[in-house]
């Protein structure tokens, strides 16, 4: 079905049709005489069922619109007839349709959707001078607010009070404990923060959230792990608590928010998110008057045409490292040939909700894959030289020290090519999304941290732990961290602040991208069998790429030991169940 060339998301959509409905509620409950709009409601539940893959037949699509059965009949025979309704077998069995919008009607009501939104957006969220599209609808930001400076005292002693935080060991962390103690003094000690780096993190987080003696209050759960630890019940859902504390959901952007949520409930916080980009050396794609890559093809090209070994510099620097690292790769750059290692129902804006978890579809062994594979043995052949020993921090260094025409980075480690003395970059770097496949989407991952809660923790003591991660994350901190150098704030409030937006180029490059829904949370989606996947793509990937293993025999063997993986996790808590 095609889709009007307007800029508003689905979620945005969603938002819209969800606030249609309310804005009418009150009229038809409140004035005398007043009988709902059928029409009207059977719209706006087509347009939501499309949104949603959901689908309706006449009989409930008449019981939606609050229409009689004649009524709602005729109304739907109309529709039809004047093409603003298609019917859809419901399989080769059955005699009965499904009913749908057409295009015509999903065009149009996005052309009606976009008018509602700028009006609203001039009321109420535009800043001075900006464009219509840059209002993201259901952000709860306003026009031209500045965030006040980050305050020590707008939270009691006593919820912070021997509070032991379990954190990853990165620059964003170490920056949020300082300011903690800080402000904080002696009750917010640094004693109470351990920093680990991310393999051992993902080991102390599992003795973490298990055992209560080691009174852990806050774990910091990387995206991607927290299928695994809810799955396992390890930690406390904060659906109870949220709505009693100072943190509001509309002020992060959904496809962020959401990575705290699973099987519907939400059992983390964002406390700050970092996006893979492509980054440029401006200088010399200027001095060799070449474009900037959009697709694989393109992106190999311009790293030939810049790959001067003589010269020390290279084509393109990225994450080639066995083990995690280069899955990562992997997954990122099948993200970008519109492929993920799992079949999942991507469409939809809530996609883990919709994902069968007992039932994993795998795919890695596919076209999808074998393009990924076949681009990274590609970028091999215009990388420096042990770019198979790189992890994230070497690759950074080889582009921050002038070595690489291009880099694949986080947008949290890409803020020091501006910041740091040492980068011989700097003022010459451009911000790309992710070149992808010829003719796929464009799309960029998302990642970061989760801050979550021991189930083991007392109901009473959870509300006082939501009340200082509330703190943590509040718009005042995240807009401090910002203009320290990390562009990683997942608020609308902090991406509309003009202070914050100055302090980088990087916060509206990444802001952009979400308002065009161009970032993914899909491309290391967060199932419980997740770390096995990496372990194996570590090794798969690894070979198929720097030790000559053939492509289609990589991916299928990847594949093959993922599915074992599944199913002996699978048995025991089947034989539990059972």
């Amino acid at each position: 079905m095609t889709r009007s060339t307007r800029n508003l998301s689905d979620h945005e959509l969603s938002r819209v049709i969800d606030f249609l409905r309310k804005i009418r509620q009150p009229f038809d409950a409140g004035i005398p005489d007043a009988k709902p709009d059928i029409y009207w409601n059977m719209v706006l539940e087509l347009i939501d069922s499309h949104l949603q893959q959901r689908p309706v037949d006449m009989s409930t699509m008449i019981e939606l619109s609050k229409a009689s059965w004649g009524t709602g009949n005729r109304l739907i025979t109309r529709m039809i007839d004047k093409g603003l309704i298609d019917r859809v077998p419901r399989g080769p069995k059955h005699k009965t349709c499904f009913l749908v919008p057409s295009d015509r009607l999903v065009n149009e009501f996005i052309d009606y959707a976009t008018k509602v939104k700028a009006h609203l957006a001039k009321t109420f969220g535009l800043r001075s001078g900006a464009e219509t599209d840059e209002y993201y609808f259901g952000g709860s930001y306003f026009a031209a607010h500045i965030i006040a400076p980050l305050q020590g005292g707008e939270i009691s002693s006593a919820a912070l009070r021997n509070l032991h935080f379990l954190l990853h060991d990165d620059n964003y962390f170490a920056s949020m404990r300082n300011m903690w103690s800080d402000f904080r003094n002696d009750i917010g000690r640094k004693s109470s923060f351990d920093l680990r780096p991310l393999p051992e993190l993902l080991t102390q987080a599992e003795i973490a959230l298990s055992d209560p003696a080691t009174a852990y209050d806050v774990v910091a759960v990387n995206m991607p792990w927290l299928g695994r630890f809810a799955d396992a019940g390890l930690l406390a859902p904060l659906d109870g608590v949220l709505p009693h504390v100072p943190i509001n959901p509309l002020d992060f952007h959904p496809s962020v928010w959401a990575t705290g949520r699973w099987n519907g409930r939400q059992y983390g916080i964002p406390i700050y998110c970092t996006v893979e980009i492509l980054t440029a050396r401006r200088d010399l794609f200027e001095a060799a008057q070449l474009a900037y890559p959009r697709t694989f093809e393109e992106t190999i090209a311009a790293a030939r045409a810049l790959h001067r070994p003589e010269r020390q510099q290279y084509g393109i620097s990225w994450n080639g490292a066995r083990g995690m690292t280069i899955a990562h790769a992997f997954m990122f750059f099948l993200a970008s040939s519109q492929g993920s290692v799992l079949e999942l129902p991507r469409r939809t804006e809530n996609w883990l909700d919709a994902l069968d978890t007992q039932n994993l579809q795998l795919r890695i062994n596919s076209e999808e894959g074998l393009a990924a594979l076949h681009y990274m043995r590609q970028l091999a052949e215009v990388s420096p030289p042990g770019v198979e020993t790189f992890d994230a921090e070497r690759n950074l260094d080889c582009f921050m020290s002038g070595h690489a025409a291009m880099s694949y980075a986080w947008t949290m480690r890409a803020a020091r090519l501006e910041h740091e003395l040492s980068s011989r970059v700097k003022r010459r770097v451009t911000y790309l999304t992710p070149p992808v496949l010829k003719g796929r989407q464009a799309t960029a991952p998302v990642g970061g941290f989760l801050l979550t809660i021991p189930t083991y923790v007392s109901a009473d003591r959870k509300r006082e732990i939501v009340n200082a991660i509330a703190w943590m994350a509040s718009p005042e901190a995240m807009k401090a961290h910002v203009k320290n150098g990390f562009p990683v704030a997942p608020r609308f409030s902090v991406c509309a602040d003009p202070e914050a937006l100055a302090s980088s180029p990087i916060v509206s490059f990444v802001d952009r991208m979400a308002r065009r829904n161009e970032l993914n949370t899909w491309s290391r989606p967060p199932v419980r069998e997740y770390i096995e996947i990496e372990r194996i793509l570590g090794n798969e990937v690894f070979a198929a790429v720097f030790e000559d293993k053939p492509p289609k025999r990589a991916l299928a063997d990847a594949e093959a030991a993922a599915y074992r993986c599944i199913r002996e996790r699978a048995t025991p808590r089947d034989t539990l169940a059972a």
